[in-house]
């Protein structure tokens, strides 16, 4: 019941300048993924700035991405929230809007038990009927989705099939791998460890570097599932000075910052992100200098 496998892009949702959602720039975008073999596009997540659109707006975003893909690729629809009510609300009318999956992120500032965190994630995929992937990213919600908790839920819950981890740490990963026996489709949730994630029998990444390279993105995976182990990782390797300045400042003011720079108009931040520092863009264009997307 996988999604996707491989190099899946968390897109940035382009504004204008002032303050709209930008939905000419977002169709170039969505076009452009496309046309580089991008593997899914994943909608309204933390690059898509979800945490500052209204409901109205993120359900928009999820509309026109899902309508504009048309089915070339897998559509997942970021509708995680720290209410489990509305997660159930935004699940429910992007499941109506024909996307392939969601991704649910662990709900943050309220620092709820596993247990809680079971019944959240139960609650909402059980009002579903489309795939779900869980999203542990501790470092932004405070909250650590265990690989027993992960297990639980892909085992007892039909439509859970697999987590974004982006922790950042490896020996957890490893753990849930050795856990999961298969059950549990992970996915790489930081663009320096896809290499890693894949060894450990993971099926693909959800990337912020997909932005701005998703051919070479898409190509670490497919190398390293077509049995090129050496060359994704070379991929990988080359990546890594343009993985740090994409993550210099807090996500995704770096990946807007270099789209903007390649001529895409992802346009503005909006508050509380502001513009990159100049030192920090400075260090973002050498990085995409030196990878070759400038």
């Amino acid at each position: 019941m996988s999604i996707f496998k491989g190099a899946g892009v968390a897109i940035v949702t382009p504004m204008k300048e002032n303050g709209e959602v930008n939905y000419e720039s977002f169709a170039k975008l969505i076009e452009f993924q496309i046309a580089n073999g991008t593997d899914a596009i994943i909608v309204c997540g933390t690059t898509g700035e979800s945490s500052t659109l209204s409901h109205e707006e993120h359900l928009e975003v999820i509309r026109y991405c899902t309508e504009k893909v048309a089915h070339r690729v897998p559509v997942v629809a970021g509708t995680g929230s720290n209410s489990t009510e509305t997660a159930v609300y935004l699940s429910t009318e992007a499941e109506k809007f024909g996307v392939d999956g969601l991704l649910l992120v662990s709900p943050y500032y309220n620092k709820a038990t596993q247990n809680g965190l079971y019944t959240h994630f139960k609650t909402i995929a059980d009002s579903v009927k489309i795939p779900v992937i869980l999203y542990n990213v501790p470092s932004r919600t405070g909250c650590n989705i265990l690989p027993e908790t992960v297990v639980r839920l892909c085992s007892d819950v039909e439509n859970i099939v697999g987590v974004k981890e982006a922790s950042g740490n490896i020996s957890q990963i490893a753990r849930l791998a050795a856990m999961a026996k298969g059950k549990v489709d992970i996915y790489s949730g930081n663009d320096d460890q896809i290499v890693p994630v894949l060894s450990l029998g993971g099926i693909g990444v959800i990337s912020v570097l997909s932005n701005v390279a998703p051919k070479e993105t898409h190509d670490i995976c497919e190398k390293y599932f077509n049995g090129d182990s050496k060359g994704s990782t070379e991929l990988q390797l080359k990546a890594m000075e343009l993985c740090d300045a994409l993550f210099c400042e807090v996500n995704p003011i770096p990946v807007k910052k270099a789209l903007n720079l390649m001529g895409k108009e992802a346009g503005s931040l909006r508050l509380p992100l502001t513009e990159m520092e100049e030192a920090n863009a400075a260090k973002l264009e050498k990085a995409m200098r030196n990878f070759g997307i400038l």
